[in-house]
């Protein structure tokens, strides 16, 4: 064998390992958290925030492995939890779906595997699965996708609820019945499913849960109509979501850690929907309505020329910077008065560490909100164990149920009156 070839092959080596980041190891989620109080339940019933997250060793240390087997194959061994989809008729004449799934209960003399928690929840409420999860999925995404299945799969198997809004448009199954499709800061419809829950179950208490894009609504949502938001939200969690639009375009628009690559995949997901509803979201009479011009669409290869040609067209924005701003969630940060928590990977490669500045500033300065910063993870990915086979189940499955807990226990404390919420 010549020395050509084995340099060749040690180089290759080298480069694979420097990608694979294969050096690195476990560490513990760093929090941020100006409330003691707030703290001391979270980690009291998410002790797994103590804990070092030990990705699988041979390629869960690359954010971009993390981020592309997401996308791509989703969860290991991933359960189909059985739901009915309720259908909402919105006043500008969309369809709006969303599955609802019940917990689950003692089956064939096997326990229900409800978290310690519980037991300081029963003076408050009048029944041990009365707590939903209301879930909005990231963008394109429904209650079909398989990582919104794995958690909906373990928090019935918590004794929660849940109950997950199915973006206008995502879903094959169901027909466009307006003239729009869903966007980054519209959260009428995931406000639409909330108080659709809060009739059904008035009695229940609600955590607004969001992923990615569902993040940022979950957040904006949080801070708009303080008002007309039921009682029944007691709180929020947010997951790898970017905050500000503004400036994350900026960062999207650059090859650097080929975020230009990921933003040209999440077009084309956000184009194919447009163009799969064509026939009414193109119709001739909204081409003329709306000044839009069919090609543009087509041709657009980035969300910001998507957005141009039909976004902000359609929601009537004079800019896409306009749109964007009114997009952010970061600028809502102020009006929120629920409990929030908010979690990002740091090497989360659609989100560079500069966005993730505000967050943990209004993280040291608010009270009732915390910020999880995991080393690991990806986007959305936070695969655990193992040297190349994860575990079924996620780190970010498993840490999720236990903050929802933690929030309906600081919700049960203050009923009783221990803490200031």
């Amino acid at each position: 064998m010549s020395p050509a070839f084995l340099t060749l092959v040690a180089v290759v080596v080298c480069i694979l390992f420097r990608i694979l980041n294969v050096h690195s190891q476990p560490l513990k989620p760093s929090v941020w958290c100006l409330d003691e109080q707030f703290l001391d339940c979270l980690y009291k019933i998410a002790p797994v925030l103590k804990e070092p997250y030990v990705p699988p060793r041979l390629w869960g240390f690359s954010g971009h492995v993390q981020t592309v087997l997401h996308s791509i194959v989703g969860r290991v061994r991933c359960p189909w939890p059985l739901g009915e989809r309720v259908y909402l008729s919105l006043r500008d004449g969309s369809t709006l779906t969303y599955d609802l799934y019940q917990p689950l209960h003692e089956q064939e003399g096997k326990p229900n595997h409800q978290s310690i928690f519980f037991s300081y929840l029963k003076p408050w409420l009048p029944f041990p699965d009365d707590i939903t999860v209301a879930i909005c999925p990231g963008i394109a995404n429904s209650s079909e996708s398989v990582y919104i299945r794995t958690f909906v799969h373990l928090a019935q198997c918590n004794g929660y609820r849940c109950a997950v809004l199915n973006h206008i448009g995502a879903l094959r199954s169901v027909q466009v019945t307006s003239t729009r499709i869903f966007t980054y800061g519209h959260t009428e419809d995931f406000a639409a499913m909330v108080e659709n829950l809060h009739q059904k179950y008035c009695q229940s208490r609600i955590v607004a849960v969001g992923f990615s894009l569902g993040g940022n609504l979950v957040t904006k949502y949080m801070g708009e109509m303080q008002k007309l938001k039921p009682l029944s939200v007691i709180g929020g969690i947010s997951i790898c979501q970017g905050y500000n639009a503004v400036e994350g375009t900026k960062w999207l628009l650059n090859w650097q850690n080929f975020r230009r690559f990921y933003l040209y995949i999440m077009t084309e997901n956000v184009k194919s929907i447009i163009l799969r509803h064509r026939h009414i979201l193109l119709s001739d009479e909204v081409k003329t309505r709306h000044n839009l011009n069919e090609r543009e669409i087509i041709a657009a290869a980035t969300l910001p020329e998507l957005d141009e040609a039909y976004t902000r067209k359609v929601y009537n924005f004079g800019s896409i910077q306009e749109l964007y701003k009114w997009s952010s969630s970061l600028f809502y940060f102020d009006t929120i008065e629920k409990p929030m928590i908010f979690i990002n990977a740091r090497d989360d490669p659609l989100i560079p560490e500069e966005l993730l500045l505000p967050i943990k500033e209004y993280a040291i300065t608010r009270q009732n909100t915390a910020y999880v910063e995991v080393a690991h993870g990806g986007h959305l990915g936070f695969y655990e164990g193992g040297f190349l086979y994860p575990n079924p189940v996620t780190w970010l499955d498993r840490t999720l149920v236990a903050m929802v807990g933690s929030l309906v226990m600081m919700h049960a404390d203050l009923g009783k009156g221990n803490t200031k919420l």
